[in-house]
């Protein structure tokens, strides 16, 4: 966990992984949806998703809880522990997104929770092309993340989708696919060429 950027060891020595997932039983049990991102992710119909920066699983279980194929991959190693503690029967790997090298391709990627501002500025660009690699053609990379000072803006995004083989094909404010406005919140969907080979 070491070669994690200063962001992101500032966020998890103030977040207690219980106490992070217990927000989210509290937002079901107050008859708030917990689930925006994967409504937003299953909406397109995958069959296949590769749910990065995959936190304590929370995405990945719900998609397989609704029939879809799944892998989660994030880069602490807390994490995973504690989604295979939740979901042992699912596939869980320890890795950063930046040397991700993979064999399946995948019908949508999904980057929720701020995972690309908390890759290290000098590997985000390689983490995105590596997602972006992983999907086959005509497949959605889809990522939410706040928009703050030293974050990657929605134009630093897209720039490294373009270089990576994806287009934008839609622009939200949040998961439940509210219009974007300049915001401080960004959820964007590019889509892979469909003339691109899946390597």
């Amino acid at each position: 966990m070491s070669d994690l950027p200063d962001d992101w060891h500032a966020w998890r020595e103030q977040e207690d992984l219980a106490r992070y997932d217990e927000r989210f039983r509290r937002l079901a049990e107050s008859g708030r949806n917990p689930h925006g991102e994967a409504d937003l992710v299953a909406s397109y119909a995958p069959v296949r998703v590769l749910d990065g920066g995959c936190g304590t699983g929370r995405v990945a279980i719900e998609l397989a809880r609704r029939g879809i194929g799944v892998l989660g991959v994030d880069a602490d190693p807390d994490m995973i522990t504690a989604a295979r503690a939740k979901a042992p029967e699912l596939e869980w790997v320890t890795a950063d997104l930046a040397d991700l090298d993979r064999p399946e391709r995948f019908d949508v990627v999904v980057l929720a929770g701020n995972v690309v501002a908390y890759i290290a500025p000098e590997r985000r660009a390689r983490a995105v092309a590596a997602c972006i690699a992983h999907l086959a053609p005509g497949g959605r990379l889809v990522a939410g993340f706040r928009l703050r000072p030293g974050w990657p803006t929605p134009d630093d995004h897209d720039r490294w989708c373009a270089a990576a083989g994806a287009v934008p094909e839609d622009r939200f404010a949040t998961w439940e696919r509210d219009p974007y406005a300049a915001g401080d919140y960004v959820v964007s969907v590019h889509r892979r060429d469909q003339g691109a080979a899946a390597t």
